[in-house]
């Protein structure tokens, strides 16, 4: 299945971010870079914002996902739906069921996705910030449908071994952090968008 890439606007040309959710400025920098791709790339077109956090909580790791649906829904960031939260968690058995669903019932959806990947030592904790796909399941080798047009991959562990392995194993305090921040950030920003009514022609 294709993504969402629903606006031809050139991916190589927009910024990238790494934000370190250690960092006592990290919500600040997560909304304004949020705030930076979507001034670049939200169109009027898009009917309807949508947070898609992937992952499950059946492991601790990729829980991160999940967590942070369940924190953003509750702060009720408006214009937005908001799937993926620990009581209805959106992983590798449903993702494309979802993804159908939201073109059926959204044909013009703006979707930002989150979920939790691997990286080097120096890169646990901190959250990475682009436009395009998120790739779902690359951190434990699974090919999953790609989603559209913001990413944000939150870094919860050490990859390159027994990934599985590694994403059971992540600490929950980290991960619950991460989401929280990253839930925060994604809610100011979406708070600081302009209504439909103002936004300019």
């Amino acid at each position: 299945m294709s993504g969402f890439p629903l606006f031809p606007y050139r991916q190589e040309k927009l910024p990238a971010y790494r934000i370190d959710t250690g960092d006592l400025q990290a919500i600040r920098k997560i909304k304004s870079a949020l705030l930076n791709l979507l001034t670049l790339t939200l169109q009027p077109e898009a009917e309807q914002l949508i947070v898609l956090c992937i992952g499950t909580d059946r492991s601790t790791g990729d829980a991160l996902g999940p967590i942070t649906g369940s924190k953003l829904k509750k702060l009720r960031p408006r214009r937005t739906i908001v799937f993926g939260t620990l009581e209805e968690p959106v992983h590798a058995v449903n993702l494309a069921e979802i993804i159908g669903m939201i073109r059926t019932c959204h044909p013009s959806p703006y979707i930002i996705a989150v979920d939790a990947c691997l990286g080097k030592t120096g890169s646990v904790g901190c959250v990475d910030i682009g436009a395009g796909p998120v790739l779902p399941g690359a951190g434990v080798s699974k090919t999953l449908p790609a989603v559209w047009d913001i990413h944000i991959n939150g870094i919860v562990n050490v990859g390159g071994f027994l990934e599985y392995f590694v994403l059971q194993n992540t600490r929950l305090s980290l991960v619950v952090h991460m989401a929280d921040t990253i839930s925060r950030g994604l809610y100011f920003a979406l708070q600081s968008l302009p209504q439909p009514e103002s936004r300019q022609e």
